[in-house]
């Protein structure tokens, strides 16, 4: 992994390449094309009315769905035909919608999940960015609320140490007043060298995070953009997302 970053810092690449993703379920072209790129360091949002591909952008960029056509790019490397189980080692985080812990697990048993051998040394800091989860120990997974179980996936993502980390509606269900904890908390990520990619549909959210991001329509990207420009383009807001936002 070392050698696999200092090539593609060195060569300016960035951290994430998605090249002419084509996916299909059945006989329904999902994909049609799709073009992503992530540098390093870097937040981008990938936003959406409901049913364009956000989702299944990422899903089928991690292969977690077959790719009809398309290439992946990390960190300057080919991983198109890595399978899916390998990309956590290689640096790449993802956190799921729904955020996919183990209910009936402690938090720190989630957190530990996998390790070999004494607690990691991870735990410390990730206890500094959540200090919830570590007075919750000891408690289930799926006895937190909405927001603690939507931090303890981010935290066990985070213990691998990933240089890009994957988020799928990280704020969805989560009570307006741990929103805001969220979105610092993924910003905090980010300042600390973590690029992101992000689906998010709180938008002000993701504007408030990402500096840059792509808008989807019909499995294609339609629109690319800063967040700055964005916020202030009502037409396009209004367009690809159906909704208004004030400017800010």
């Amino acid at each position: 992994m070392g050698n696999m970053k200092r090539d593609a810092e060195k060569a300016g690449d960035p951290i994430l390449r998605v090249e002419g993703l084509h996916a299909h379920y059945g006989k329904i072209h999902v994909l049609q094309g799709v073009d992503v790129t992530v540098g390093q360091r870097e937040a981008v949002a990938l936003l959406g009315r409901n049913g364009v591909g956000k989702s299944t952008t990422l899903r089928t960029t991690l292969g977690l769905i077959p790719r009809s056509a398309g290439r992946i790019l990390f960190m300057g490397k080919d991983i198109t035909h890595l399978p899916a189980h390998r990309l956590a080692g290689l640096g790449i985080g993802y956190v799921p919608q729904g955020r996919g812990i183990f209910p009936l697990l402690s938090v720190m048993e989630n957190l530990c999940l996998g390790l070999r051998g004494k607690p990691d040394p991870k735990l410390e800091e990730i206890f500094a960015r959540f200090p919830r989860l570590l007075e919750r120990v000891t408690q289930a997974g799926g006895t937190l609320s909405g927001g603690e179980q939507q931090m303890l996936a981010i935290a066990r993502c985070l213990m691998a140490g990933p240089q890009l980390l994957i988020l799928d509606e990280p704020t969805e269900g989560i009570m307006p007043t741990l929103v805001a904890d969220i979105r610092r908390t993924i910003q905090s990520i980010n300042s600390s060298g973590v690029a992101v990619l992000l689906v998010e549909q709180n938008v002000k959210t993701a504007l408030r995070i990402c500096e840059r991001v792509y808008l989807m329509e019909k499995g294609r990207i339609a629109h690319e953009g800063s967040s700055l420009e964005l916020r202030t383009d009502q037409q396009t807001i209004h367009r690809y997302l159906g909704l208004s936002l004030q400017p800010t």
